[in-house]
C-alpha cells in the first residue's frame, strides 16, 4: 500500500510536471521551470524532494516568492503558495511587471471565490490572462516527515500550539479560526490519501471541536455531487473494504510524555538538538561552552539506511552499530588498497587503473562500488558527528541518571524518595530545565502530595534555578483532570527499562564507540497512554477510558451509533491536537510492529499539529503558569 507521502510526493511531482501526469517520456526529458514558492511551500517540499531531485524535474531555479525576483522571458514559473491576500498581493505584482510568459498558479489550501476574482481582475489590469495557464487547489497543506508521520506546520506553528488553544483569555473567534486551520490540513491529508475515515475522539476538548468539524466537511463533500474529491474512493468501494479510522486526541490525555528524558536516536535527536524537517544543526564542539567550531548540517531521511534502520534504536545500540558499519567500511577500504598494490599501481592516480587489463572483473567491481564507499563513509562520518554531539550532551547534563529515574516513576516500580531530591539539589546533575521536567513527571504520577512535601520540593527546584510558571499550571490541571477523570495517576503502568548504568559505560575515544554490556541490555516495551488508547478503539476493547468516545462516520446520512457487529481496523491515523513528539510516534510504531509480528498486521500514521521537544514544551507551559 501506497503511504500517505509517498502519495504527497506524487502529488508534487505531478505539479512540477506542470500538473499533467508523469510518463516515462516526461522523467527522461523535462520542461525546464522556475518554482516560486512561500514559507509554507518550502517547508512542505524540502523534507520529500531533494534539489537533486529538483533538478530532475527540471526545476533550474527555485525562490521565495516574495524575495527580488528578476524577469525570467519563455519559461514557465509554478508558484505553490498559500493563497493569503500578501501572497496574493506579491502575485499580482508579478502579473504587473511581467516576469514570467507562463503562470501555473498552485495553492496549498483552496482559494475562496472572492480572493480567485480579485486575482483575475488583477490579471485583467495587467493584461496577462493569457498567459494564465492554470489555477489549481492542490489540497496537501500539510508536512510529511516519514512514511507514517506528519505534522501540519512548521513555521508559525505558534497559531495551532498547545499553549494557543489552552490560554485562559482566548476568544471564541480565536479559538474556531484556529480548528478551521486544523480541519482545513487534516481535509488534505485525507484529500492525498483518498479515503473517507471514520472518526473517534474524546468529548469536552479541543479534539472533539475538531472531530466534530472534520466530520461535517467530510460529509459536505461527499454529498456534493460536482465537486466530490474522493470520487476514487466511492467507486472503487468494493476495493475499499477496510476504512481507516482516525483517532484524534488531545495533548491532556498524556502531559508527562512530552516532558520525558528519552533515549532512542531520533527522539534524542529532536531533544537535544532540534531535529526540524528531518535535518540536524550540529556545532561541532563541546556542550561545555568550548570555542564555538563550525556548525554542520545533516540530512536524516529515509533514503539513509542506517537512519531508518536505527532511528527508533535505543542510543547505545547506534553506538555499536556506527562502530560495526566503520570496521565494515574499514575492510572494504583495505581490499580497494591491496587490489592496488597486488597490481604495482599503488600510489598511482585511479587512471592507472585503467590501463592494466588483467585482473580487469576485480577492478571494475572495485571501481564499481567506489562511489558507494564514499557516500558510505559520508553516511558514518555524520552519525558518528550526532552521535558524539549526543553523547557530550548526555554526559555533560547526566541524562541517564534522569531517564532511568522517569522510567521508575512512570512505572511505579519501586520508592525513590532520596534518590529525587538528592538529584534535585545535586549541581553537577543536569540543567535547571532537566530537573524541573523530572520533577513534573513526578508530580504527574504521583497519586496526592502534601503542601509541606511540595514546598519541600519547590524550595530545592527555585535553589537549583527553576522558573516555577509551569509547575503552576501543571497543578491547574492536574486539579482540573481529577474531577473529569481518575485515570491520569494509573496511566503508565508497567514501564521501566533496566539501562544497567549504560551510559555510564559508554565512552567516547576521538570518533571510536568503545561500548560495553550492549549484549545484556533489557528494554521492556511498555505502551503509553496514546499507544493504549489506540489499542482500545482498534481492537474494539471495552476499556473504561474509550467508553465516552464520539463515534463519526461521515458517509452516512444521518448521524450514527457505533456498529453491533465490528471487526478490528487493520489502518489509524493517530492525531494529537496541541503538539505531538518522537517518543509517542516511536512508540506506537513498536505497537504495529509487534502486533504485525504477531499475525494481526496493523498500519499506524502518527500526526500532530506541530512537532515540539521538551524544550519548547516547557516553554508554553510557562507561559501559561504566568498567566494564573
Amino acid at each position: 500500500m501506497t503511504s500517505l507521502k509517498q502519495k504527497q510526493i506524487n502529488a508534487i511531482k505531478q505539479m512540477l510536471n506542470l500538473n499533467q501526469p508523469q510518463t516515462k517520456l516526461t522523467a527522461s526529458e523535462p520542461v525546464w521551470k522556475v518554482l516560486i514558492y512561500d514559507r509554507v511551500g518550502q517547508d512542505i517540499i524540502s523534507p520529500l524532494i531533494s534539489v537533486r531531485e529538483l533538478r530532475e524535474l527540471g526545476v533550474t531555479l527555485f525562490v521565495q516568492l516574495h524575495s527580488e525576483r528578476d524577469p525570467i522571458p519563455e519559461v514557465p514559473a509554478i508558484y505553490f503558495c498559500v493563497p493569503s491576500d500578501e501572497n496574493l498581493g506579491r502575485i499580482s505584482q508579478d502579473f504587473q511587471r511581467g516576469v514570467y510568459d507562463v503562470y501555473h498558479l498552485n495553492f496549498i489550501s483552496p482559494i475562496s471565490r472572492q480572493k480567485l476574482e480579485d486575482l483575475a481582475s488583477a490579471s485583467i489590469t495587467a493584461n496577462c490572462v493569457t498567459n494564465i495557464h492554470k489555477v489549481y487547489d492542490q489540497y496537501i497543506n500539510f508536512i510529511s516527515l516519514e512514511d507514517d508521520m506528519f505534522v501540519l506546520k512548521h513555521q508559525n506553528s505558534d497559531i495551532i500550539s498547545y499553549y494557543s488553544i489552552n490560554k485562559g483569555d482566548i476568544k471564541d473567534t480565536e479559538m474556531d479560526s484556529i480548528i478551521n486551520n486544523i480541519v482545513e490540513s487534516l481535509f488534505s491529508v485525507f484529500v492525498t490519501s483518498g479515503t473517507v475515515p471514520i472518526i473517534r475522539s474524546p468529548k469536552g476538548n479541543a479534539a472533539e471541536m475538531v472531530a466534530k468539524q472534520l466530520d461535517k466537511k467530510l460529509r459536505e463533500n461527499l454529498f456534493d455531487t460536482r465537486n466530490n474529491l474522493f470520487v476514487s474512493d466511492t467507486q472503487s468501494g468494493n476495493f475499499n473494504f477496510q476504512r481507516p479510522l482516525l483517532i484524534i486526541l488531545d495533548r491532556n490525555v498524556d502531559m508527562a510524555t512530552p516532558l520525558h528524558h528519552t533515549w532512542t536516536y531520533q527522539a534524542l535527536a529532536h531533544d537535544l538538538l532540534d531535529l526540524a524537517l528531518n535535518r540536524v544543526v550540529i556545532e561541532e564542539s563541546l556542550p561545555t561552552g568550548g570555542a564555538r567550531a563550525k556548525s554542520r548540517t545533516c540530512e536524516l531521511d529515509t533514503s539513509d539506511k542506517f537512519w531508518s534502520t536505527h532511528k527508533g534504536s535505543p542510543f547505545p545500540t547506534v553506538a555499536e552499530a556506527i562502530q560495526e558499519e566503520l570496521e565494515q567500511y574499514k575492510s572494504s577500504e583495505e581490499e580497494v588498497k591491496k587490489l592496488k598494490s597486488s597490481m604495482g599501481i599503488e600510489g598511482e592516480s585511479d587512471s592507472a587503473i585503467a590501463m592494466v587489463s588483467d585482473n580487469t572483473a576485480k577492478i571494475t567491481s572495485a571501481v564499481n562500488s567506489l562511489p558507494q564507499l564514499i557516500e558510505k563513509k559520508r553516511l558514518i562520518d555524520m552519525h558518528t558527528s550526532v552521535a558524539t554531539s549526543l553523547l557530550n550532551f548526555i554526559k555533560f547534563r547526566k541524562l541517564d541518571t534522569f531517564f532511568e529515574l522517569e522510567e521508575k516513576i512512570m512505572s511505579k516500580a519501586q520508592a525513590l524518595e532520596k534518590s529525587l531530591l538528592d538529584i534535585l539539589t545535586d549541581p553537577s546533575a543536569g540543567d535547571p530545565d532537566d530537573k524541573l521536567r523530572l520533577f513534573i513527571i513526578f508530580f504527574i504520577c504521583i497519586s496526592d502530595m502534601s503542601e509541606q512535601e511540595l514546598r519541600k520540593y519547590e524550595a530545592a527546584l527555585t535553589e537549583a534555578g527553576c522558573d516555577l510558571s509551569p509547575l503552576a499550571y501543571i497543578k491547574r490541571w492536574k486539579s482540573y483532570s481529577k474531577m473529569t477523570t481518575s485515570s491520569v495517576i494509573n496511566q503508565y503502568e508497567g514501564a521501566g527499562t533496566k539501562t544497567v548504568s549504560m551510559f555510564s559505560k559508554l565512552v567516547s575515544q576521538g570518533s571510536n564507540f568503545v561500548m560495553e554490556g550492549v549484549k545484556n541490555l533489557v528494554i521492556k516495551r511498555h505502551n503509553l497512554p496514546v499507544t493504549k488508547i489506540v489499542d482500545s478503539l482498534m481492537e474494539f476493547k471495552n476499556a473504561s477510558e474509550v467508553e465516552e468516545y464520539l463515534y463519526l462516520d461521515p458517509k452516512q446520512l444521518k448521524l450514527t451509533e457505533m456498529p453491533r457487529n465490528r471487526s478490528p481496523f487493520q489502518e489509524a491515523i493517530v492525531f494529537v491536537v496541541g503538539g505531538g513528539n518522537y517518543i509517542e510516534y516511536q512508540n506506537l510504531v513498536d505497537y504495529a510492529k509487534a502486533k504485525t509480528s504477531a499475525g494481526n498486521s496493523k498500519r499506524i500514521t502518527y500526526g500532530s499539529t506541530t512537532l515540539n521537544n521538551a524544550k519548547q514544551f516547557l516553554k508554553q507551559l510557562a507561559l501559561l503558569g504566568q498567566e494564573l
